[in-house]
């Protein structure tokens, strides 16, 4: 049996057949308030313990840090989480500053996630599409592969992309679309091809390029989606539609409610986990001082 990423809570380990595949992709649904973001700064911060090096946060979300990723990991994990500004355009000095390779989060990709809106009306009362995202999206692209690969190169093996928002069909999504195009192109892209189209001119930075390869086959990613739906038997119960990264996806986990007697019960369960042994259980946890605290 290969070799194990920890989440960072020993009981999710467990129902998981020992963690994580590396390099694998694992999708979190649940609702906004339910806990994935707290499941995800741990898995990030774990990675100092596991391998030397935090994971990085990429937010998706369009109002900024409204996910609370730096109050939670300077509470939880004593974790000053700064902002990634580094941009590497063409043509230009890549190396980030020593300061620039303390910030494990990026907040660049601010945009709601649903094309209609990026629709604009016609002059005959129909709609069609603004494509001026796409610049947006090219451009941003100067400062988020920086990010990824210079972490990468540092010994970053942890990926947690947080912010995105519901959508009423998974097809429309342009948070899906970007985060398919990150995670192919970007994230599961080798260490030298990569370093190359961001270090240019290439004879420039060569040396650089191939003192810090790194195996992009052992980096492991964490997709918080959030949901409409809350019940944890309606989460159970969701069908993965068209378009929806969780068909692709090693790992899937949901979290929800239900109600326990007099109270509201936060559950989460492993849906699939491909290529390894998992649990049925389906386990209560809480939000605790310490952070997830599974039962």
């Amino acid at each position: 049996m290969s070799a194990r990423v920890s989440t960072g809570i020993a009981k999710l380990d467990a129902m998981l057949g020992g963690g994580l595949l590396p390099g694998t992709l694992t999708v979190v649904y649940g609702a906004t308030g339910i806990g994935k973001t707290h499941l995800g700064l741990t898995f990030a911060d774990h990675g100092r313990t596991a391998a030397g090096a935090r994971g990085v946060i990429l937010d998706m979300n369009g109002r900024g840090d409204s996910q609370q990723h730096d109050e939670y990991a300077a509470r939880l994990f004593d974790w000053s989480l700064k902002e990634w500004t580094h941009t590497v355009p063409p043509m230009t000095e890549p190396y980030p500053s020593v300061d620039q390779m303390e910030a494990f989060y990026c907040n660049t990709l601010k945009w709601v996630g649903r094309v209609r809106d990026f629709q604009v009306p016609t002059s005959d009362g129909a709609w069609e599409f603004d494509w001026n995202w796409k610049a947006t999206y090219n451009h941003a692209l100067y400062t988020v592969r920086p990010f990824f690969y210079f972490h990468f190169a540092a010994g970053t093996r942890r990926v947690v992309v947080d912010g995105v928002e519901p959508m009423d069909q998974p097809a429309d999504s342009i948070q899906f679309w970007m985060f398919d195009e990150l995670y192919r192109k970007t994230v599961h892209r080798d260490a030298e091809t990569l370093g190359m189209e961001i270090c240019l001119p290439v004879w420039k930075h060569r040396e650089f390029i191939d003192a810090h390869r790194y195996d992009h086959a052992a980096v492991t990613t964490l997709l918080l989606v959030t949901t409409e739906e809350t019940r944890l038997e309606d989460l159970l119960a969701r069908r993965v539609a068209v378009g929806d990264i969780g068909a692709t996806a090693n790992t899937i986990l949901v979290m929800g409610s239900e109600r326990v007697g007099q109270r509201v019960a936060r559950l989460l369960s492993v849906v699939k986990h491909r290529g390894s042994a998992m649990s049925d259980e389906i386990v209560e946890y809480r939000i605790g001082s310490g952070g997830l605290e599974l039962g």
